[in-house]
């Protein structure tokens, strides 16, 4: 027997035994001292209608104070009954009648992703999901936050990820794959776990490793693909800096057999800065098209012809790779490729530490800072004092990264190398993406969140597309023609109503890239579309998706 039926029990057994005891009471005492006869029943009526202080009827007034009191303690009583029953009964049944029960299982949906569980990695994953309409399912242990989730209409079940129980509630034997991401023990258990109840191997088991040192026993436990966040970010941060000293284009997308789309930054001193979108002749020069730009960290598509390019702008593009040489040519600076030795690297935990691999191996020397006293270490103090930085370099730096694992002690870093430093090219971490516009704000010419960039490389690994940049605000994706058949680029008013921009149309084995107004979609054509998330997802809705 449980408690919460003890108590009921109790509580039952006690309210009965009061109320015979003040029917026999109250029919003793009305004959003897109001010389008023009550039979048992009478007497039964009194007391109920007191303890539920519905009225008393014909006995409202009483002269003895023997029943005067009696009918006191007996109030008293049935208020202390009726004050019991809120807290214990009343209040849990009403909560349980109007809460949310989420489900326990699922067996509605087919060839979906199973999550374990909602985080902010698999939250950006959720999105992309979602832009695609690709069904997911998420599985939380969790009973108050699966309830949430249910609350904002995310599809959820109830249940613990590492049972077979629970999996089999989230349909893994139909899913094409399951997202681990709590810790680095549990993610093993149910990759495990998840494995064993789909013996074919049809099923794409992927796991995050926060320790890379454990990555193999995830995959010794089924999975198909480690995911090492910090490991991510800082090849990515890494990246930044060994493309931006060589004309060669980096981490473009193939669109086709000759296009390709890629993310510039803007050096300061480059020919390109300074200049407007208009004045830069970039069409005219190199070929390429600008679809969209980062400015101060907002992306805009397409960007006015009078916005001015500076030395923080990024510019998303599209050409032919000769072309986008050429235009990345305008987007370097000769000094800063001359200094191309000087890479300042704050903080040398993980994240540091494989950008200190990576830029090395790309033949650039660097220095790292850091306030603990570890081998790797060049200069040992804190980053946000001048003197630290002064040492380190920083008036004479290309690039510093700032791989810190507290965002606000980055955004304090970036404010001062900022001032020591005007012309430095800032690349930094953020943890939280709340931070990413702060650290923009502060002087940043570029910056990556750690959940964003694991969120779009989960994406990237299930989906098998590729991702052109793992910013928050911008996609880059190929859609059906849908509904837009027939309609003409300027009567399908894509810009308008949706912020995206049609970077190129593949009809049959041909890639359309030079598309005039009067270009009309015909049944078959398949769009490549580049546009703020909310974009891409208004764009789906527009194309019928």
């Amino acid at each position: 027997m449980n408690r919460r039926r003890r108590r009921l029990l109790y509580y039952l057994a006690a309210f009965v035994a009061a109320i015979v005891v003040y029917t026999g009471l109250y029919s003793w005492a009305m004959p003897i001292f109001e010389n008023e006869s009550r039979s048992v029943f009478e007497s039964l009526l009194v007391v109920v209608e007191t303890f539920t202080t519905t009225g008393y009827g014909e006995d409202a007034i009483w002269d003895s104070p023997q029943l005067i009191g009696l009918m006191v303690a007996m109030q008293f009583t049935g208020v202390f009954f009726i004050f019991m029953a809120l807290p214990l009964f009343v209040a849990p049944w009403i909560e349980a009648t109007l809460s949310t029960s989420p489900p326990t299982r699922n067996d509605e949906i087919d060839d979906h992703v199973v999550v374990c569980s909602m985080t902010n990695r698999t939250d950006a994953l959720i999105d992309e999901l979602e832009i695609l309409e690709v069904p997911y399912l998420v599985v939380e242990a969790d009973r108050d936050a699966a309830i949430d989730l249910v609350e904002d209409d995310f599809p959820v079940v109830h249940a613990d990820p590492e049972t077979s129980v629970g999996l089999e509630g989230a349909g893994v034997d139909r899913a094409q794959a399951v997202v681990c991401d709590l810790d680095d023990e549990t993610n093993a258990a149910v990759a495990l776990q998840a494995r064993q109840l789909n013996p074919e191997n049809d099923l794409q088991v992927i796991t995050f490793a926060e320790d890379p040192d454990l990555g193999r026993y995830h995959r010794y436990a089924g999975a198909d693909t480690v995911l090492t966040p910090r490991q991510l970010i800082g090849e990515s941060l890494a990246s930044k800096v060994t493309t931006s000293v060589t004309t060669e284009v980096g981490d473009a997308i193939e669109i086709g057999e000759d296009i390709e789309i890629v993310e510039l930054p803007v050096q300061a001193g480059a020919p390109l800065a300074h200049t407007s979108i208009a004045e830069s002749g970039i069409r005219e020069r190199t070929g390429a098209n600008v679809i969209g730009a980062w400015f101060r960290g907002e992306f805009v598509t397409p960007p006015s012809p009078d916005a001015v390019i500076d030395d923080r702008t990024v510019l998303l593009v599209v050409g032919e790779e000769a072309q986008l040489e050429r235009l990345k040519r305008l987007t370097l600076s000769e000094e800063r490729r001359l200094r191309r030795g000087q890479v300042v690297i704050c903080g040398y935990g993980e994240v540091g530490g494989t950008v200190q691999r990576a830029v090395s191996s790309a033949g650039i020397s660097c220095t790292v800072v850091d306030v603990q006293d570890i081998p790797g270490v060049d200069v040992v103090g804190d980053v946000t004092e001048p003197e630290v930085l002064e040492t380190a370099g920083v008036g004479e730096a290309s690039t510093v990264i700032l791989a810190l694992s507290d965002d606000t002690l980055a955004i304090f870093a970036t404010l001062v190398v900022r001032q020591l430093a005007p012309e430095v090219e800032i690349v930094a971490r953020a943890n939280d993406v709340d931070s990413v516009q702060k650290l923009y704000r502060a002087g940043a010419d570029y910056v990556l969140a750690l959940s964003t960039v694991s969120g779009r490389m989960l994406a990237s690994t299930i989906l098998e597309e590729d991702v052109i940049t793992y910013d928050q605000q911008v996609e880059i994706v190929r859609m059906g023609v849908g509904e837009l058949a027939g309609q003409s680029l300027a009567g399908a008013n894509i810009r308008a109503e949706t912020g995206c921009t049609v970077v190129a149309v593949e009809r049959g084995d041909a890639i359309l890239t030079d598309l005039e107004a009067s270009f009309t979609f015909e049944d078959g054509d398949e769009v490549v579309v580049a546009g703020p998330d909310d974009g891409i997802a208004e764009f789906s809705t527009l194309v019928g998706g």
